[in-house]
């Protein structure tokens, strides 16, 4: 299987909730916590390129993100 290098920035929301730092994007709905700052995002990066990587395997991004509000169309 061939691997493609994804680059992209997301618009990410960090808050601290009780003792943990949650890391949110709503461009993708995806959210993840860590113990601290560096831990959130450091988890945020693998969690959104696993999302990623998956949709564009499946070849559902087109559907995904579009029902995630974005437009026009995914060309690898």
């Amino acid at each position: 299987m061939q691997k493609n290098n994804l680059s992209f920035n997301l618009p990410v929301v960090i808050t601290k909730q009780n003792k943990r730092f949650v890391a949110f994007t709503p461009a993708l709905d995806l959210s993840t916590s860590g113990k601290s700052v560096k831990e959130a995002k450091k988890r945020f990066i693998e969690m959104a390129n696993l999302f990623l990587e998956e949709i564009f395997e499946a070849k559902t991004a087109d559907d995904v993100l579009s029902e995630l509000g974005w437009k026009g169309s995914v060309v690898l």
